[in-house]
């Protein structure tokens, strides 16, 4: 599981790198990067990829209805509590990963194709602390480094929202690839928003790396899949809502594309609450 999500760190990472560059030949050109791409998963998954036959004679699992009323039903609230949690981060998270590139666009008076550059960093050390986040998470538990993920991740935020544009452009040291050039034609930097966007890519892998274990180790073998359901339904859904309730936020304040910075952290710290009363979940030891 935590394979799957460093996985998808990686690919994130390229197609910010890949996205930005592209961007800049024309605005279509990552669009059809996305679709081929899709297709090609497509059919490599559909020709190379094979099941078990033993998942065939498995132990039937619970239609996804009848888990999620056992979730809001069952007297321990931990698992609709971690499931809301899920819901409440990703909408914030979703604030910033969607409206990032317009937000350095119009707040840092970057070009699109460097705004995806400059937040190319995040992923990448997203997957830098993948493991170790898990490690972490061996020593203190899921839940109390997942909470610390919150924590720091939230006061991020808030510091790209309160500093300066000028000051966040502040060259620190060159950094090849995913550092961005102040001026045209420049080395790549380093600069003081992508300092702050490295240590929200390892609180990130904090809180992320270690959500889809919890809610699997919530409940039994046979209901392993339906749960990683679960995971998946309240991540998409909040994938849905929260570009709309962000970007609505962001009319409502005259195009002020800072606001995520403020609005990302009040979802986060909703979760953070949630979390606080999660019982379970944690590995077996």
């Amino acid at each position: 599981m935590a394979s799957l999500i460093f996985m998808g760190g990686i690919g994130t990472i390229i197609a910010l790198q890949t996205g930005g560059l592209l961007y800049k030949m024309s605005p279509n050109f990552p669009f059809w990067l996305g679709s081929g791409l899709v297709l090609i998963s497509a059919l490599v998954v559909y020709l190379f990829i094979e099941e078990p036959k033993e998942y065939g004679q498995a132990e039937s699992q619970p239609g996804m209805l009848e888990s999620l009323r056992e979730v809001f039903t069952n007297e321990d609230k931990s698992g609709l509590r971690i499931l809301f949690a899920i819901f409440f981060w990703f909408i914030g998270f979703s604030a910033v990963d969607t409206f990032f590139t317009l937000y350095a666009k119009n707040h840092l008076g970057l070009s699109v194709g460097d705004g995806a550059t400059l937040l190319s960093v995040l992923p990448l050390f997203f997957v830098l602390f993948a493991i170790p986040s898990g490690c972490i998470a061996g020593k203190i538990g899921r839940r109390n480094t997942i909470s610390m993920g919150l924590i720091i991740i939230s006061i991020i935020l808030v510091l790209l929202y309160v500093t300066p544009a000028s000051a966040l452009l502040t060259s620190i040291a060159p950094l090849p690839l995913v550092g961005i050039p102040l001026v045209e034609g420049g080395p790549r930097m380093l600069t003081l928003a992508g300092v702050l966007l490295i240590f929200a890519g390892a609180a990130w892998a904090f809180v992320n790396i270690n959500s889809l274990p919890m809610i699997v180790d919530l409940t039994s073998a046979a209901r392993i899949g339906t749960f990683t359901g679960l995971y998946y339904l309240f991540s998409t859904f909040s994938a849905i809502i929260g570009p709309n309730l962000n970007g609505w936020a962001i009319g409502l304040t005259n195009n002020n594309y800072n606001i995520i910075m403020l609005i990302a952290p009040g979802f986060m710290l909703i979760a953070l609450w949630l979390m606080l009363g999660v019982k379970h979940g944690e590995a077996v030891k």
